[in-house]
């Protein structure tokens, strides 16, 4: 996947590593991303790993944890 330098605002998106920085990623997708990235970041990342990234998050605005938990509820 090829991200918006503006996404990932604080480093160059091709020196992250998707699993060494996974809640890296995680986190600015689910507050930043649009359409493409955030159907990328559901189909690459295991359900289990979101979940926890969202419980565990000090970084997501308060309205982006609410809508990541209800729609994981379910998945």
């Amino acid at each position: 996947m090829k991200f918006r330098e503006s996404l990932f605002w604080d480093t160059k998106p091709e020196k992250i590593d998707f699993k060494k920085n996974a809640t890296y990623v995680i986190e600015r997708v689910m507050d930043f991303g649009r359409d493409d990235e955030v159907k990328w970041l559901w189909n690459y990342y295991d359900k289990s790993l979101l979940k926890k990234v969202v419980e565990q998050s000090r970084a997501l605005r308060p309205e982006t944890k609410a809508l990541w938990t209800l729609l994981l509820k379910t998945a």
